[in-house]
């Protein structure tokens, strides 16, 4: 079958010819439906993260049970699955509570799940190696649902953490209306009544904010500009919560300016900028978080909400042949939403 190699820092993804994997005892073999293109691979394209080459991208991934292995139970051949994508120990009490996104044991593991250091579902075919990573989708199309498992799951968690702060008198800002943004968005709208404003330095990714509910929407491109409009929106209590999904350093500097006291401000993007912390550097009580995907159970909260049609991803679909391609396109931020690759 082909799938999408990763080959090493700095050496350009390829599309190879591989083995069909077969489930051993307690794992699931999935058909893959859709695999979404994620920032994140390319940070692992040209980053030293630790992981070693030679696996399958993908890990935002979504398919039918092809094949059980011996002893699963719960599901059949045909069911329609999500994939959870941060795989974690299974036992310690992370995990044990369906948050394997921070197991304790993950540095131990070898890989961070499908796709960041294991063989992920850019592929034909995609091995799970345990039941409980699996959520099922119902009548939700897997290339639909796929980008789900990160691109919403991720802002999702984020969100939930700062829902007691979001009030109906406070402003969230969303840096960044890409894969991550535009979900994180409709999260908002869905889930509080807080004043949503969207930053970003593209046009047209403001505008999808706009068609998603964003109630401002402020260019990114200059940064005491921005300042200065998201100031003129938020008056002196500034935003409550800003949720950074670029994590590069012009975001946050804008975050920083913007922040009001007794307020969260949360970094899901892995841009590679930094904050110079110190007891003045943040508002009084405002608090910096890191969160790191989310847990399974939120993973069926997100897939519920998109089986009811309250929440979806924009999605472009490629064929997986043309993933270097999609790779450049995502890096140029030239994909609106999210990419899907299909087998």
């Amino acid at each position: 079958m082909k799938a999408v190699r990763f080959n090493g820092v700095g050496k350009p993804v390829s599309i190879d010819e591989v083995s069909k994997p077969r489930p051993g005892p307690g794992q699931v073999l999935i058909r893959i439906g859709g695999a979404g293109v994620c920032h994140s691979d390319l940070h692992v394209m040209e980053e030293e993260l630790g992981f070693t080459a030679g696996f399958t991208l993908g890990h935002e991934n979504a398919g039918w049970i092809a094949e059980l292995g011996e002893g699963v139970n719960g599901f059949k051949e045909g069911d329609a699955v999500a994939v959870y994508g941060p795989w974690g120990c299974g036992h310690c009490h992370a995990c044990q509570v369906s948050m394997e996104n921070y197991c304790e044991n993950a540095e131990s593991l070898g890989g961070a799940g499908g796709g960041l250091g294991f063989d992920g579902g850019m592929a034909e075919y995609m091995l799970v190696p345990a039941v409980r990573l699996l959520v099922p989708l119902g009548s939700l199309e897997p290339r639909h649902a796929a980008p789900l498992s990160d691109a919403a799951l991720t802002p999702y968690h984020a969100i939930k953490r700062a829902l007691p702060l979001l009030t109906a008198d406070t402003t969230v800002v969303v840096l960044g209306i890409g894969g991550l943004g535009h979900m994180a968005v409709q999260l908002l709208r869905v889930l509080s009544t807080a004043r949503i404003i969207a930053g970003d330095v593209d046009e047209a990714k403001l505008a999808q904010a706009r068609k998603l509910g964003a109630d401002h929407t402020v260019s990114t491109r200059d940064l005491d500009a921005a300042t200065a409009a998201i100031r003129d929106i938020v008056g002196p209590r500034g935003a409550v919560l800003v949720l950074d999904c670029v994590g590069i350093q012009p975001t946050y500097d804008l975050g920083a300016r913007v922040l009001g006291r007794d307020s969260r401000w949360t970094i899901v993007g892995l841009g590679g900028g930094h904050h110079d912390f110190h007891f003045t550097s943040t508002p009084y009580g405002c608090e910096m978080c890191t969160p790191y995907w989310g847990g399974r159970a939120e993973l069926m909260e997100v897939i519920a909400m998109a089986r009811d049609g309250r929440i979806h991803a924009e999605t472009t679909e490629f064929p997986l042949e043309q993933a270097a391609d999609v790779y450049a396109r995502l890096k140029a931020g030239k994909i609106n939403g999210r990419a899907v690759l299909i087998p």
